[in-house]
């Protein structure tokens, strides 16, 4: 069937190869690999200028050393925080303060806080006895906060030494930053078929479509995970608003008062993933929903016509609205196109040949990857390369099917009001709120 799919496909016109397979070449291919090729390439030619940029941050950071106040919020989160606090121990920006708040947990989470706390590992710790959801705990911490940066990091989370000191200095390398995003990889890439598929799809949507989206100006979201903000600028939005989809929403939000949100592939964050397909379509189902949520519904403003009208504000939502919604829909046009136009066996030639092209996009990115952590003199491991072949089907049938699924949920039906993730008092404060 393979040979058949070449022969197939050597007989094809140019023009034909376009008609045949419209959505690669004119809308994948153009968008993750020559856009992020030209990106990529023009980071590399100005590596030289920048680590001279940076060096003069960091100089001016370390000189002024502006107190971080680390904020970390989390409900049953007690076996990964020793980890978390042992990696800030070893940060070499030492000037922070430490706030975790419990939310509601009913594991050992207040022992072993309260056990830190004497050990003067950790500043502050806040019990919530009810759970009022991430939000909630969230802006109970920025209460607390003394810092001229707030770093907000999930609690299964921990940083490699210099993150600290790569974020602080971003914000001296980009005077007009906001916020500033780590670069959030996988930690238990071992552990299944399914951390290992995500440890590709971080690498290639995280580090590098987020470098690549703040070297266009046009990012939309820093991660949850480990994001700095100036806490002046949190404090006057009123920090995090309810989720799922918080962090986008809160990046939109300082996107609006102007401010640039920059990447920094530095700050490495490793994380823990669901290591179960069924534990990552639930995750997925509820991160998609925001899509729905936040950038169609509550912050369509930016789509507008205003007197705060900026087109860089317009295109970071407009471009997240064509590529992931509204494009969602062509694989269905494409279907019907391909099951109309050709027969049976040619039908399975086509998605063949559809599939080894996404799979030579895959080996391309692999190869920025590889670039691009060379760049930043970090260390890879090539053996996700024997991965590859899994990745068309992992985000062309698995993940698209997860997320079609809950952009209808959460259309037709406001589903992310009923999710568990958040206590549905506060739910349903927020359905209020935003209708």
């Amino acid at each position: 069937m393979l040979a058949d799919a070449i022969q197939f496909f050597t007989t094809l016109t140019t023009a034909q190869i376009l008609a045949y397979f419209w959505p690669f070449f004119f809308l994948d291919m153009l968008r993750y690999v020559i856009i992020e090729g030209i990106v990529l390439l023009k980071l590399g030619v100005q590596r030289s200028g920048y680590a001279v940029r940076m060096k003069l941050a960091r100089r001016q950071a370390f000189k002024e050393k502006p107190l971080v106040s680390i904020i970390v919020p989390g409900k049953n989160e007690g076996k990964h925080i020793p980890r978390l606090v042992d990696s800030l121990k070893q940060q070499t920006y030492s000037n922070y303060e430490l706030i975790i708040v419990d939310d509601g947990s009913d594991d050992d989470t207040e022992v072993l806080c309260r056990s830190l706390l004497q050990q003067n590992k950790i500043d502050q710790f806040i019990r919530n006895e009810q759970r009022g959801g991430k939000a909630s705990a969230a802006n109970i911490a920025l209460q607390y906060c003394n810092g001229k940066y707030v770093l907000h990091l999930d609690a299964d989370s921990h940083l490699v030494p210099q993150s600290i000191e790569f974020l602080v200095s971003y914000f001296y390398l980009y005077p007009k930053a906001g916020v500033v995003g780590g670069d959030v990889r996988v930690f238990n890439v071992s552990d299944s078929i399914s951390t290992q598929l995500q440890n590709i799809e971080y690498s290639k949507s995280l580090m590098l479509g987020r470098t690549v989206a703040s070297e266009l100006a046009i990012l939309r979201i820093v991660s949850g995970a480990c994001g700095m903000f100036r806490r002046d600028l949190l404090q006057k939005i009123h920090g995090w608003d309810v989720g799922p989809g918080l962090d986008g929403d809160i990046t939109l939000k300082i996107r609006k008062l102007n401010y640039e949100v920059i990447h920094c592939a530095e700050a490495e964050c490793y994380t823990h993933v669901p290591n179960k397909f069924r534990k990552l379509s639930k995750q997925r189902y509820r991160w998609d929903k925001s899509m729905i949520r936040f950038r169609l519904r509550k912050h369509r403003d930016m789509l507008l016509p205003s007197a705060e009208f900026k087109f860089s504000n317009f295109y970071s939502v407009f471009e997240n609205l064509f590529f992931n919604l509204f494009l969602d829909l062509k694989w269905f046009i494409y279907l019907i196109q391909v099951t109309t136009t050709f027969s049976g066996e040619k039908i399975v030639l086509i998605f063949i040949i559809n599939y080894f092209l996404y799979f030579l996009s895959n080996v391309v990115q692999y190869f920025f990857i590889v670039y691009f952590k060379k760049l930043n003199n970090q260390d890879h491991d090539h053996r996700i390369a024997l991965f590859l072949p899994l990745m068309p089907m992992y985000t062309g049938l698995y993940l698209r099917g997860v997320r079609t699924f809950s952009y209808l949920m959460e259309f037709f039906y406001k589903s992310s009001y009923n999710d568990p993730w958040n206590p549905w008092k506060v739910s349903k404060i927020a359905l209020k709120n935003h209708l």
